[in-house]
């Protein structure tokens, strides 16, 4: 048998037997063990009663967390002229049209948020076999294909995250680091939450929300209660 490091054994034993929490004891008790030599990210996953593979049960979306997620979003734009000269502006870090696109083919993918204009959109989609596995292909539905370049990557750079459910009916996502104060850490998740609550899809029946689990980085799961993360 493998004998666990010291530091994950504890903090395992510190989540035995907790189960369906409160949203403030699983932050807290997840912030707590969350003990690397750096800032971990606090993470969601919730499993949803849903099949993707159904367009009328999948479930995506974006929602701006009210903290911030702490990271250093890298932002790519496909634009011209004048939009283009917007989105350097609001921060932009990469930004083109043809030589961005012969950039990305060539594989190199140096951003976390792709958006582009409308009339880049054919330039795009040549893309699609690249930047669709990485969740990066620009969409209209989370206003990553836009004419306000400016206000979209503020919104990205600013906290605003999306999500998609994968082919398990899971949605994850980093809702903060685990150096946040507890309060904040809460109304992050308690956004994120909601935010999938009301994307809801008209297919989705039974059960929706099914499961719910908050963990750091590098450390341990805890559950949390549904009902009560809902307000139902």
């Amino acid at each position: 048998m493998v004998k666990l490091a010291k530091r994950t054994a504890a903090a395992r034993e510190a989540v035995k037997g907790k189960d369906n929490l409160s949203v403030e004891e699983a932050v807290k008790l997840v912030k707590g063990n969350a003990n690397a030599k750096f800032d971990e990210t606090v993470e969601i996953a919730m499993n949803l009663g849903v099949d993707p593979r159904h367009a009328d049960q999948m479930v995506r979306g974006v929602v701006g967390l009210p903290n911030g997620t702490g990271k250093d979003v890298r932002v790519a734009v496909f634009a011209r002229g004048p939009k283009a000269d917007e989105a350097k502006e609001a921060g932009a870090d990469i930004v083109g049209a043809e030589d961005l696109m012969e950039t990305v083919q060539g594989g190199k993918i140096e951003f976390d948020r792709c958006i582009a204009t409308p009339d880049m959109m054919p330039i795009v989609g040549r893309l699609g076999k690249v930047l669709g596995p990485r969740n990066l292909m620009p969409n209209p539905k989370v206003g990553t294909v836009t004419m306000d370049v400016a206000e979209a990557v503020k919104a990205a750079k600013g906290g605003e995250v999306q999500f998609k459910a994968e082919k398990a009916g899971v949605v994850h996502a980093g809702v903060g680091k685990a150096s946040f104060d507890e309060a904040k850490l809460v109304e992050n998740v308690r956004a994120f939450i909601g935010a999938v609550a009301k994307a809801k899809p008209a297919g989705a029946k039974g059960t929706y929300l099914k499961k719910i689990v908050l963990t750091s980085t590098m450390g341990p799961s805890v559950t949390v209660d549904v009902a009560g993360a809902t307000g139902e």
